[in-house]
Protein backbone atom coordinates (compact mmCIF):
# COMPACT_ATOMS: atom_id res chain seq x y z
CA UNK A 1 0.00 0.00 0.00
CA UNK A 2 1.44 3.57 -1.23
CA UNK A 3 1.49 6.27 0.54
CA UNK A 4 1.48 9.89 -0.47
CA UNK A 5 2.92 12.33 1.03
CA UNK A 6 2.00 15.76 0.04
CA UNK A 7 4.95 18.10 0.86
CA UNK A 8 4.90 21.68 -0.29
CA UNK A 9 7.90 22.53 -3.05
CA UNK A 10 10.18 24.83 -0.97
CA UNK A 11 11.16 28.51 -2.59
CA UNK A 12 14.41 29.59 -2.61
CA UNK A 13 14.41 33.41 -2.24
CA UNK A 14 16.94 35.42 -4.18
CA UNK A 15 17.66 38.73 -2.57
CA UNK A 16 19.72 39.66 -5.35
CA UNK A 17 16.49 40.46 -6.61
CA UNK A 18 14.49 42.40 -4.93
CA UNK A 19 16.62 45.60 -3.37
CA UNK A 20 16.04 48.44 -5.81
CA UNK A 21 19.36 49.97 -6.42
CA UNK A 22 18.37 53.35 -4.85
CA UNK A 23 16.99 52.09 -2.23
CA UNK A 24 17.92 53.34 1.05
CA UNK A 25 19.22 50.37 2.84
CA UNK A 26 21.53 51.03 0.02
CA UNK A 27 23.53 53.98 1.93
CA UNK A 28 23.85 51.83 5.38
CA UNK A 29 25.40 48.79 3.66
CA UNK A 30 27.68 51.28 1.73
CA UNK A 31 28.81 53.61 4.74
CA UNK A 32 29.59 50.39 6.96
CA UNK A 33 31.58 49.00 4.05
CA UNK A 34 33.54 52.23 3.58
CA UNK A 35 34.49 53.14 6.98
CA UNK A 36 35.58 49.72 7.91
CA UNK A 37 37.53 49.23 4.37
CA UNK A 38 39.16 52.32 4.41
CA UNK A 39 40.31 51.89 8.24
CA UNK A 40 41.77 48.61 7.17
CA UNK A 41 43.48 50.16 3.96
CA UNK A 42 44.89 53.21 6.23
CA UNK A 43 46.37 50.63 9.03
CA UNK A 44 47.47 48.03 6.15
CA UNK A 45 49.86 50.85 4.90
CA UNK A 46 50.73 52.56 7.97
CA UNK A 47 52.00 49.23 8.72
CA UNK A 48 53.48 48.21 5.64
CA UNK A 49 55.31 52.16 5.94
CA UNK A 50 57.15 51.29 9.16
CA UNK A 51 58.93 48.33 7.47
CA UNK A 52 58.23 45.85 9.88
CA UNK A 53 58.87 42.36 9.17
CA UNK A 54 56.30 39.65 7.80
CA UNK A 55 56.04 37.34 10.70
CA UNK A 56 57.86 39.51 13.17
CA UNK A 57 55.82 38.92 16.61
CA UNK A 58 57.63 41.67 18.12
CA UNK A 59 55.78 44.60 19.54
CA UNK A 60 55.20 46.84 16.53
CA UNK A 61 52.06 48.32 16.67
CA UNK A 62 50.30 50.92 14.92
CA UNK A 63 47.08 53.00 15.17
CA UNK A 64 46.90 51.19 18.90
CA UNK A 65 47.00 47.79 17.24
CA UNK A 66 50.10 45.11 17.20
CA UNK A 67 50.74 44.28 13.78
CA UNK A 68 53.60 42.80 11.06
CA UNK A 69 54.17 42.68 7.42
CA UNK A 70 51.34 39.76 7.06
CA UNK A 71 49.21 41.60 8.82
CA UNK A 72 49.45 44.84 7.17
CA UNK A 73 49.18 43.50 3.67
CA UNK A 74 45.67 41.58 4.84
CA UNK A 75 44.38 43.94 6.20
CA UNK A 76 44.69 45.70 2.87
CA UNK A 77 43.33 43.25 0.82
CA UNK A 78 40.41 42.67 2.80
CA UNK A 79 39.98 46.61 3.14
CA UNK A 80 40.35 47.16 -0.65
CA UNK A 81 37.43 44.12 -1.12
CA UNK A 82 35.18 46.08 1.31
CA UNK A 83 35.90 49.44 -0.76
CA UNK A 84 34.97 47.56 -3.55
CA UNK A 85 31.55 46.50 -1.65
CA UNK A 86 30.95 50.14 -1.03
CA UNK A 87 31.24 51.13 -4.56
CA UNK A 88 28.90 48.28 -6.27
CA UNK A 89 26.55 49.15 -3.09
CA UNK A 90 23.35 47.23 -3.04
CA UNK A 91 23.35 43.16 -1.93
CA UNK A 92 26.79 43.09 -2.89
CA UNK A 93 27.92 45.56 0.22
CA UNK A 94 25.25 44.07 2.27
CA UNK A 95 26.34 40.29 1.26
CA UNK A 96 29.95 41.83 1.80
CA UNK A 97 29.69 43.00 5.23
CA UNK A 98 28.19 39.92 7.03
CA UNK A 99 30.34 37.71 5.58
CA UNK A 100 33.35 39.54 6.78
CA UNK A 101 31.58 40.01 10.12
CA UNK A 102 31.28 36.45 11.04
CA UNK A 103 34.82 36.01 9.33
CA UNK A 104 36.17 38.70 11.83
CA UNK A 105 34.69 37.38 15.06
CA UNK A 106 35.76 33.89 14.14
CA UNK A 107 39.54 35.66 13.45
CA UNK A 108 38.69 37.03 16.93
CA UNK A 109 38.03 33.53 18.95
CA UNK A 110 40.78 32.05 17.07
CA UNK A 111 43.99 34.53 17.43
CA UNK A 112 42.50 34.38 21.40
CA UNK A 113 43.35 31.01 21.30
CA UNK A 114 46.47 31.72 19.94
CA UNK A 115 47.64 34.34 22.26
CA UNK A 116 51.16 33.87 23.71
CA UNK A 117 51.84 30.84 21.36
CA UNK A 118 54.02 30.51 19.15
CA UNK A 119 51.37 29.91 16.16
CA UNK A 120 50.34 33.43 16.69
CA UNK A 121 52.08 34.64 12.97
CA UNK A 122 50.03 37.51 12.47
CA UNK A 123 51.11 39.26 16.16
CA UNK A 124 47.80 39.05 17.55
CA UNK A 125 47.73 40.73 21.40
CA UNK A 126 44.76 40.90 23.19
CA UNK A 127 43.66 44.35 21.48
CA UNK A 128 43.97 42.77 18.15
CA UNK A 129 41.31 40.45 19.46
CA UNK A 130 39.14 43.09 20.96
CA UNK A 131 39.51 44.86 17.95
CA UNK A 132 38.89 41.84 15.69
CA UNK A 133 35.61 41.54 17.51
CA UNK A 134 34.32 44.78 17.43
CA UNK A 135 34.93 44.92 13.79
CA UNK A 136 32.97 41.98 13.24
CA UNK A 137 30.07 42.87 15.31
CA UNK A 138 29.85 46.14 13.39
CA UNK A 139 30.03 44.47 10.00
CA UNK A 140 27.63 42.28 10.70
CA UNK A 141 25.21 45.07 12.05
CA UNK A 142 25.11 46.97 8.97
CA UNK A 143 25.21 44.49 6.62
CA UNK A 144 22.19 42.48 8.35
CA UNK A 145 20.57 45.78 8.68
CA UNK A 146 16.88 46.20 7.49
CA UNK A 147 17.62 42.99 5.62
CA UNK A 148 17.19 40.98 8.88
CA UNK A 149 13.96 41.07 11.63
CA UNK A 150 10.72 40.13 13.02
CA UNK A 151 9.48 43.43 12.64
CA UNK A 152 10.52 44.39 8.67
CA UNK A 153 7.95 47.04 7.74
CA UNK A 154 5.87 45.35 4.61
CA UNK A 155 7.22 47.99 2.09
CA UNK A 156 10.88 46.32 2.63
CA UNK A 157 12.26 44.53 -0.28
CA UNK A 158 13.25 41.18 2.22
CA UNK A 159 9.96 40.97 3.79
CA UNK A 160 8.29 41.61 0.27
CA UNK A 161 11.01 38.48 -0.98
CA UNK A 162 9.48 36.52 1.72
CA UNK A 163 6.03 37.15 2.14
CA UNK A 164 5.06 36.75 -1.64
CA UNK A 165 1.22 36.06 -0.61
CA UNK A 166 0.77 38.82 1.23
CA UNK A 167 2.46 41.54 -1.13
CA UNK A 168 0.11 40.32 -3.91
CA UNK A 169 -3.29 40.94 -1.53
CA UNK A 170 -1.25 44.45 -0.42
CA UNK A 171 -0.97 45.29 -4.58
CA UNK A 172 -3.65 47.65 -5.95
CA UNK A 173 -6.29 46.18 -8.67
CA UNK A 174 -6.09 47.76 -11.87
CA UNK A 175 -9.45 49.48 -12.65
CA UNK A 176 -9.22 48.56 -16.30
Amino acid sequence: MATHVHTTPRRRIRFDEHLPVDHRLNTVYRIGAGLIGAFLVAFGILGLINHIGFFDTGGNSVAGLNTNGTLSVLSIVVGAILLAGMAIGGNVASTLNMVFGVLFLLNGFLNLALLDTDYNFLAFKIQNVFFSFIVGLLLMTFGMYGRVGSTLPHDNPYWRARHPEATERERPRDAG
